[in-house]
């Protein structure tokens, strides 16, 4: 127990000397486990710390850590120009090795985020001063993350550990779990966070996960497993909570008051926006760093107003670039016009789409895939058998989520189209890309997370 909160100071230490979205004044004393989680105000400090690590360096930074920019160039929807010897280059080359940077650098984050949301389920069960209100959201919120990040291991990386203590000892020797056993638990953590979260956005702008963000989250997971019902209950979830509005115009879809964001990141201050547009906006040719495949831009259909409303392009007169444009504000502007939007609508109904296509409900799919496509501009679609509709919403999915957390690598994944996908557009390609390597430095430290991932 001493060594638990030992372990649980030392990260409310690191909370309070990193910028978070509420700042709280250090109490006189010393601080413990203890004293943190029996006031609201230095136990929601702790989790803030959380959301802000999740948007600077985790798998959901926008940034060119991110799992946005990380599968982007390991897929099919960005093209590298930047230099040799790049984290960026064994991306887009599919040459990733256990001893590549941004492998190690995910994983380790991943699981420092872990660490992060079960000291505060740890300290908030613990708490005897707490208000019921406050100890559920607490715990409600931590659990939601660390099924989510989580979630976001088991697809990059395959089978992991799932890490539910801040025990030393116990995760020093931790091992790898099948993905049913992992998808179990996020299931799990997926329910006490539905059960605990409030229903209302708290924060009004949607900054911190409420129940939506939950069961938006339980909706992936559900799809990802084939688990068709359950995953077309958990999107209605969201799409009948009256909270989110659908956005008609595309121009309003990622602007930080958009009423079809489901949960966004906060920037780090006011006047700032997005890492995404940073990382992707440039204003001349050729790219300095990477641009979206000329694959992805043939591949939408003429008409299709998300080409010219969320794709930029620049030329030499010669040649003609393009970038993702989806987030338009890359320098600061005085008062924040966009936050990096993690969990939106459109994905919803794509998801409750494809739902309802696998389980032969043809109607209900088409009419939520032809919602998408209206806003696009695109007349409704033509597919009429199960199969064909099926296709054109992993098309649809292609266009509306592009650039958007890896939608498109992972989606070729569970649908076993990554081999078809990428051999053609990708010289490197081999099957056993499919997952990332287990960082050599973490087998070396804990040979229980041997063996190795395939062909590494």
């Amino acid at each position: 127990m001493m060594k638990n909160r030992i372990y649980i100071l030392l990260f409310l230490i690191c909370c309070y000397g990193c910028e978070d979205f509420v700042e709280v004044e250090l109490p006189d004393s010393q601080l413990t486990g203890t004293t943190v989680f029996n006031d609201p105000n230095t136990a929601n400090a702790a989790l803030a710390h959380i959301y802000t690590r999740l948007r600077d360096t985790g798998f959901l930074t926008g940034s060119s850590l991110g799992s946005t920019t990380a599968m982007g160039l390991y897929a099919d929807e960005l093209k590298y120009f930047g230099g040799a010897g790049t984290p960026n280059l064994e991306l887009y080359n599919n040459a990733l090795l256990p001893s590549s940077s941004v492998a190690s650098q995910l994983w380790n984050e991943s699981y420092y985020l872990i660490y992060c949301s079960n000291a505060v389920i740890e300290g908030v069960e613990q708490s005897q001063a707490l208000e019921t209100e406050d100890r559920n959201r607490f715990s409600g919120e931590a659990h939601f993350l660390r099924a989510l990040v989580h979630f976001c291991l088991l697809n990059a990386y395959g089978d992991i550990p799932y890490v539910s203590t801040t025990n030393y000892e116990q995760n020093r020797l931790v091992s790898r779990m099948s993905a049913t056993e992992v998808y179990t638990r996020i299931i799990a953590d997926l329910d006490t966070a539905i059960a605990l979260l409030p229903i209302e956005d708290l924060t009004g702008e949607r900054v911190r996960p409420n129940k939506g963000a939950a069961y938006a989250i339980m909706a992936r997971v559900r799809l990802y497993l084939g688990q068709w019902a359950e995953a077309a209950d958990a999107a209605s979830a969201v799409i009948n909570d009256s909270q989110y509005a659908w956005e008609t115009d595309l121009d309003f879809v990622f602007l930080r008051q958009s009423t079809s964001t489901i949960w966004q990141a906060k920037p780090l201050q006011e006047g700032d926006n997005t890492y995404e547009a940073r990382a992707f906006i440039f204003l001349e040719g050729p790219p300095p760093t990477m641009s979206l495949t000329q694959e992805l831009i043939d591949s939408f259909e003429a008409g299709d107003l998300r080409k010219s409303h969320w794709i930029g392009s620049v030329t030499d007169g010669t040649y003609t670039w393009y970038y993702p444009y989806k987030y338009k504000q890359n320098t600061n502007t005085g008062t924040s016009v966009e936050y990096s939007i993690l969990l939106r609508l459109a994905e919803q109904y794509l998801i409750r789409a494809e739902a309802r296509a696998r389980q032969g409900e043809l109607i209900g799919a088409v009419t939520d895939l032809n919602k998408v496509r209206a806003r696009a501009g695109l007349g409704a679609t033509g597919a009429t058998t199960a199969e064909d509709i099926v296709t054109a919403i992993l098309e649809e999915r292609r266009h509306e989520l592009f650039t958007e957390y890896g939608h498109r690598f992972f989606d070729l994944k569970r649908t076993g189209g990554l081999d078809a996908a990428l051999s053609e557009v990708k010289p490197g390609w081999d099957t056993h890309d499919r997952l990332w390597p287990v960082p050599e430095t973490e087998i070396l430290a804990n040979p229980n997370l041997l063996p190795q991932n395939t062909g590494y």
